[in-house]
């Protein structure tokens, strides 16, 4: 155990407790608006930032680097480009989206495609988003595993209540914050490990070229595959409700468009040193676990112990607001999509926001379940990316973008693009490529072929950019 290590871990613990307790004052966080969008009040920088750590957790620390100590240094820059290509196109867009985001995403579903199809669509972001907050507990235990002598198992549990607390104590205010501390933190500790690894240890960036080279540009994939682990990420980032709740917690169009290209260039920031650093460590470390290949570099025979107990603390605080992030957005399609649809009166705000926090503990309890099921953070990661992107992401652009989407093209589009995954995945065929692949093809034919059919004219008041 390093003691300078657990010193940095501890003292970010507490700063973000702190930030918790801060915003879950009753003033701060007084209503359900101020739980779930932040009262409309977030700056650019903080939208930025909150959107950067919100979807750079634990599937880029932990899954991105798996894959680019897997398969060398193109392939791992190429795994990022489905996140680089997302936040461009959410910078164009960030206007329209502004413009249509509510409370959730199957809220615009009910305005434009009516109520099955806003039930339908809860039931499949919840099912993603508890296997998107299952992996932060793994990734979070696997950190604490390094520090500490307890195991990741029990470093999973002490995670999961940590990451529970952010989310129940203020809402978006204080994960938004958390975010914005997080994400300045970790790419500061990436960039001078980054330095120092590939500097010293490694002897120059040229040396990274090595890895895996014999297997040719692609590291032994084919183009499909390789694509098969592009898209998951393009997907789920177009369609993401955490990424539209941010924007529309914005206090002004012009701050959801300022964070948004800071979430763009900060992005590029952050995937360049996680990629590099992984790949170093195929270098320095090619027989240990693959999903351990950037956490591990922060042992003192690589990095100073102060800088890898920050490297540690800043992906430790990555893990944990995107853990809470996912958490709050599940209690959003709870508190609005399933208890306010389904109650014959809505509940008032103060019991929205109790209702919130109880399907918080509820959808922490199910991640912690079923990340027991898959074998690696990155598998897990690649089901849920996909389970939202083949399921959400198409019904969602087209209820903005396209006219003749109809309720029946989008319940067609949602189901076929569950069972498409869940066949896949279950089948085992996600060993050679991922569902992805065939789920997307197979949920927008589905949602053009029945929207075409049942087409009928958009009722005018509805709004569609």
């Amino acid at each position: 155990m390093n003691t300078t290590h657990v010193i940095v871990l501890v003292a970010y613990v507490a700063l973000m407790i702190a930030v918790g307790a801060w915003f879950g004052r009753k003033k701060a966080t007084a209503s359900g608006e101020d739980f779930v969008l932040a009262g409309r009040s977030l700056p650019a920088p903080v939208i930025g930032g909150t959107m950067l750590a919100t979807f750079v957790g634990s599937g880029s620390i932990i899954g991105g680097a798996n894959f680019a100590y897997t398969y060398g240094l193109l392939p791992g820059l190429l795994f990022f480009t489905g996140t680089i290509v997302g936040t461009i196109l959410l910078i164009v867009f960030a206007r329209q989206v502004r413009g249509v985001a509510g409370h959730t995403v199957p809220e615009l579903f009910d305005q434009r495609y009516g109520k099955p199809v806003r039930i339908v669509a809860t039931v499949m972001i919840l099912i993603a988003f508890i296997g998107i907050t299952a992996y932060q507990f793994t990734g979070a235990g696997y950190i604490i595993g390094l520090i500490t002598p307890l195991d990741e198992q029990t470093g999973a549990i002490i995670a999961a209540v940590l990451i529970t607390f952010v989310a129940l104590s203020g809402g978006l205010k204080s994960v938004a914050w958390t975010d914005f501390l997080s994400a300045a933190g970790i790419v500061l500790a990436l960039w001078v490990a980054l330095f120092l690894v590939v500097g010293v240890d490694v002897g120059g960036v040229s040396e990274l070229g090595a890895v895996n080279a014999d297997a040719g540009v692609l590291g032994g994939l084919t183009v499909i595959q390789m694509l098969g682990f592009i898209l998951p990420t393009l997907v789920l980032l177009l369609g993401d409700q955490n990424m539209y709740q941010r924007l529309a917690a914005a206090k002004s169009d012009r701050a959801a468009l300022l964070g948004a290209v800071i979430f763009c260039l900060g992005s590029v920031i952050m995937v360049v040193p996680v990629v590099m650093l992984a790949v170093s460590s195929a270098l320095l470390q090619p027989d240990i676990e693959a999903d351990m290949a950037v956490l591990s570099l922060s042992g003192i025979e690589f990095t100073p112990a102060v800088i890898g107990g920050a490297l540690l603390a800043g992906a430790f605080a990555l893990i944990i607001t995107t853990g809470s992030s996912y958490l709050l957005t599940c209690s959003s399609n709870v508190v609005h999509d399933l208890v306010g649809q389904l109650r014959s009166r809505p509940p008032n705000d103060a019991q929205n926001l109790w209702i919130g926090r109880l399907a918080v503990l509820a959808v922490a309890l199910l991640g912690f379940v079923m990340v027991n099921f898959f074998p690696s953070v990155l598998a897990l990661q690649m089901y849920a990316y996909t389970m939202y992107g083949v399921t959400i992401t198409p019904v969602l652009l087209a209820g903005i973008f396209w006219k003749r989407a109809t309720g029946p093209g989008a319940l067609a589009a949602l189901l076929t693009g569950a069972v498409a995954t869940l066949y896949w995945e279950i089948s085992g065929r996600s060993a050679e490529l991922n569902s992805v692949i065939v789920a997307l093809p197979a949920a927008v034919l589905a949602l053009a072929v029945v929207s075409l059919l049942s087409h009928r004219r958009v009722p005018t008041d509805v709004k569609v950019p």
